[in-house]
């Protein structure tokens, strides 16, 4: 099965989606002008994936920001890896957020309450790097 990966945009996450390594990652802005094609691929992925998981899959989530469509979308990608979980193969969520963002705890532990998989919400430092670098001025 074919590794994908596409490079994050200022509208789009990265997405890592690793068959061999049963590794399943979204990182970044999700807010893209036509969520339902972008997702698509994801999904028929995802699909394709459950014929034949690893025995441990890992889908890590960091999306900083998202849509109400990517929201759905997510929620459709939780559906589908809930799907392959329930025919007995162990998998695990970590769902990242920056330690002050209250908004995006929340929302992992929205999808957590919807979906039968285990889910780790997990705290990161936030990110205080704005590129503007004025000490070396």
């Amino acid at each position: 099965m074919e590794r994908m990966h596409l490079t994050a945009t200022a509208k789009t996450p990265e997405v890592i989606f690793d068959a061999e390594k049963g590794m399943i990652s979204l990182k970044g802005r999700s807010i893209p002008e036509h969520t339902v094609e972008f997702y698509r691929p994801l999904h028929e992925w995802i699909s394709e994936y459950g014929q034949n998981p690893q025995t441990f899959t890992t889908i890590e989530i960091f999306v900083e920001y998202y849509n109400t469509s990517s929201s759905k979308s997510i929620l459709d990608l939780f559906k589908r890896i809930e799907g392959i979980h329930k025919l007995g193969h162990d998998m695990v969520v970590q769902w990242y957020y920056e330690e002050d963002d209250e908004a995006l705890l929340e929302s992992g532990e929205e999808y957590q309450s919807m979906v039968d998989i285990p889910f780790e919400l997990i705290s990161v430092p936030v990110d205080d790097d704005d590129d503007d670098d004025d000490d070396d001025e």
